[in-house]
């Protein structure tokens, strides 16, 4: 198989017939071998029926079925465990995506790049409510991680397979496997894709989103840099939080010859205390947690590097040609 396409789905009844159509047109005309994997996240319409009808109709279409809403991310990362393609491209099912832009993105790859990111350059949603919180969300994104793109919340994407396989995904972690494949060596570019103003449905998310995937973001930053040696970052405020304790008992005792100001009168001893035992306990943890990391690494038997991937996925050239 070389080309897998994931396509997320949540109560989207009235857009997946045009969706799936929209696909096999644009990939009609070329020689991929692919598959379209649709995910329902516990739809509550009629997306369950209307895919099984769909699936009844076309080899090619895998369906998955939740048991409740799970989540993009959760879906995603189904699509992503039983997709068989070389290529992996996630996309949304509101139609706000086009999927003549898969083509694009697959041409990028096959110049050396291992993940290709769309950018909604000229995106049509509200400018307020949406355009703006996700335009400075992608800068701060991009400051942090150091990897620069304009838009991590497109979902259209294209991956090779070795760059996410084995990657798990956890809340909305599916926008940063970017930074996941660039941390690990991986080429990543992007190109500016359409998008469509949204026909029928309703977005399913608002502006609580920003804080669940700055959130995300710092989890993502600390297993980046600290998930092979966690006693680092533990060590290192417990450490300064014993010598701080010290700095404070020190005062405490000068006060008392120097000034004959009582202990009992100031804060500095408790502080000193209260520091010493904040200290020693995140040292504690940096054991506890060099422990955990031990024995995740050796008893599942994970090395801690990376091997290069073969450079060429696949060499099919499509007679497809899609202006941008």
């Amino acid at each position: 198989m070389d080309l897998s396409i994931v396509v997320p789905i949540y109560n989207e009844e009235r857009n997946l017939l045009l969706l799936h159509q929209r696909i096999n047109e644009a990939l009609a005309t070329t020689t991929y071998r692919y598959e379209v994997i649709y995910v329902n996240d516990g739809s509550r319409d009629q997306s369950k029926t209307i895919l099984k009808t769909l699936a009844a109709t076309d080899q090619r279409i895998l369906v998955i079925n939740f048991k409740k809403n799970f989540g993009q991310t959760a879906a995603m990362m189904a699509g992503f465990d039983h997709a068989q393609g070389e290529v992996i491209v996630p996309l949304d099912g509101d139609l706000q995506n086009d999927p003549r832009d898969i083509v694009l993105l697959i041409e990028q790859l096959n110049k050396g790049f291992d993940v290709c990111s769309g950018w909604r350059k000229d995106r049509k949603d509200s400018k307020l409510s949406r355009n703006l919180p996700s335009r400075l969300a992608n800068r701060l994104i991009s400051t942090i991680s150091g990897v620069h793109l304009h838009d991590y919340g497109c979902s259209l994407k294209a991956y090779r397979r070795h760059i996410i396989k084995g990657v798990k995904l956890y809340g909305e972690m599916h926008r940063f496997i970017p930074i996941y494949a660039s941390w690990q060596g991986a080429r990543v570019t992007e190109i500016p894709v359409r998008h469509h103003k949204r026909q029928f449905g309703h977005s399913k998310y608002g502006l609580e989103r920003v804080v669940k995937v700055l959130l995300d973001l710092l989890v993502v930053k600390f297993l980046a840099k600290y998930a092979q040696k966690p006693i680092y970052p533990f060590g290192a405020m417990g450490l300064l939080s014993i010598c701080l304790s010290f700095g404070f008992a020190l005062w405490a005792l000068g006060l008392r010859v120097l000034a004959e100001i009582s202990l009992s009168r100031t804060p500095l001893p408790l502080m000193a205390v209260m520091l010493f035992l904040s200290g020693f306990i995140l040292l504690t943890l940096g054991l506890v947690a060099e422990i955990l990391m031990r024995t995740y690494y050796e008893s599942q038997q994970k090395p801690i590097y990376e091997l290069e991937a073969p450079e060429l996925i696949f060499n099919r050239t499509p007679t497809l040609t899609v202006v941008p």
